[in-house]
């Protein structure tokens, strides 16, 4: 029996697959679902910690501790070595990626009955855009973690890659596929031959085409929609008394996940004080001071999420804010939301024409393009890329399970049985 499982980690959701004969690939990891959130919270009041959708729970419940979430956007970074604090002691960012690894293992081998020794890791074509040392030192950061967590064999694989091989397990006949991954993190994207023959082979090398990528995801879309509509509620761009507009850094710690727990610091506090007392007007800051009092940070970025996923099916929707002011409920319309995304959507547009002309491909030439990541389904950015592919059928995978199986198939390629 394969002891090889593919590990997906993602910023938003985590998968692990295992193939075999006869059973699903993917593996449930949290009340029978085959996805876990990749959120951890730990508890205040005892050692608890929780994760995935029971620690998104226990803390819209109310229960005192420190939430966190989005920690694969560390990786390449410089706050990988920095650290947090965490039931009152220094925690370094490093050991709190170990404990997701860790617990995501666990998860997979007690629903495999099973241990896994080998594993095919997804990692984005770039964690880091630009800087080759830094995606290296990305790379090298989460195998030792992986390690550390038991794994002995560890090998990567491109995300966008892994989903079109579990796609190709479905088709009948060669095509010519765009795979467009949009994670919470980054938006990947491989040109690749495939096909039930191609398939039996073990070098695939000469049927991709080409890959790119930037490093732009859903917590970004979350990101530019908060700053759009939420912050200036709290007073981004206000004017103190000087007649200077208020300073931002606190709004955009507030918008990113993997930054929402610097507010809280005291040096954060301090900051807000002093413009609270220079506002020109208090009102908004009022807000500003209730949502950090009450530590609703995270509670925020979770409504601002939940309206980004609205908008993929509707023309309007409302975010009730009733918990930093009584009756306020934001109105954010479909075009609210795309003013807010443009620029992204635009770059990652830019980085698949760049593919394309890299591969030497005219966007025609393209058979089918396929979607998946969770974050694939924002409309203006479907739009904008089918309309590269002018005769390319659209095809959406599995959004949050097709990377891990497409590893699972890779790993038994790989390690074998």
């Amino acid at each position: 029996m394969s002891h090889a499982c593919g590990l997906d980690f993602g910023t938003s959701n985590s998968t692990m697959g295992w193939l075999r004969p006869g059973h699903p690939v993917l593996l449930p990891l949290e009340d029978g679902k085959s996805t876990l959130p990749s959120v951890i919270f730990f508890h205040a009041e005892d050692p608890l910690v929780v994760y995935g959708r029971a620690a998104l729970s226990d803390y819209l419940a109310g229960y005192e501790g420190r939430l966190m979430r989005s920690l694969k956007s560390l990786l390449g970074t410089s706050m990988m070595d920095d650290s947090t604090e965490v039931m009152g002691r220094a925690m370094p960012f490093r050991d709190l990626l170990a404990h997701f690894i860790g617990e995501l293992k666990r998860r997979g081998e007690a629903a495999a009955g099973t241990e896994f020794t080998q594993a095919v890791l997804g990692r984005p074509v770039y964690f880091i855009d630009e800087d080759p040392v830094a995606d290296k030192l990305a790379e090298d950061t989460l195998a030792e973690i992986a390690r550390k967590a038991g794994f002995k064999d560890i090998a990567f694989q491109y995300e966008p890659i892994a989903a079109a091989f579990d796609y190709e397990a479905g088709i009948s006949h060669e095509e010519l596929v765009l795979v467009a991954d949009i994670g919470g993190g980054t938006s990947d994207f491989s040109l690749v031959r495939l096909s039930p023959e191609r398939a039996k082979r073990l070098d695939r090398h000469e049927d991709i085409l080409a890959n790119g990528g930037v490093h732009i995801g859903g917590t970004d879309f979350d990101r530019a929609l908060s700053l759009a509509s939420a912050m200036p509620l709290l007073g981004l761009g206000s004017t103190l008394r000087s007649g200077k507009e208020m300073p931002s850094s606190q709004y955009f710690d507030l918008a990113s996940w993997h930054t929402i727990n610097l507010v809280y610091t005291r040096k954060a506090w301090s900051v807000v004080m002093d413009n609270y007392r220079d506002a020109a007007d208090t009102e908004k800051l009022d807000r500003l001071i209730r949502l950090i009092k009450d530590r609703a940070g995270h509670w925020l970025a979770i409504q601002v999420e939940a309206a980004k996923i609205a908008l993929s099916e509707a023309d309007e929707t409302g975010v009730d804010l009733g918990r930093i002011a009584p009756d306020l409920v934001l109105t954010i319309t479909r075009d609210d939301f795309d003013q807010s995304i443009h620029k992204l959507v635009t770059k990652t547009e830019t980085a698949v024409r760049n593919m394309l002309a890299d591969a030497g491909v005219a966007g025609d030439k393209v058979d089918t393009i396929l979607f998946t990541g969770g974050s694939s389904s924002v409309p203006m950015l479907r739009e904008r890329l089918s309309h590269l592919l002018p005769h390319a059928r659209r095809v959406e995978g599995d959004l949050f399970g097709g990377i891990g199986s497409g590893l699972a198939r890779d790993a038994m390629r790989k390690f074998g049985s």
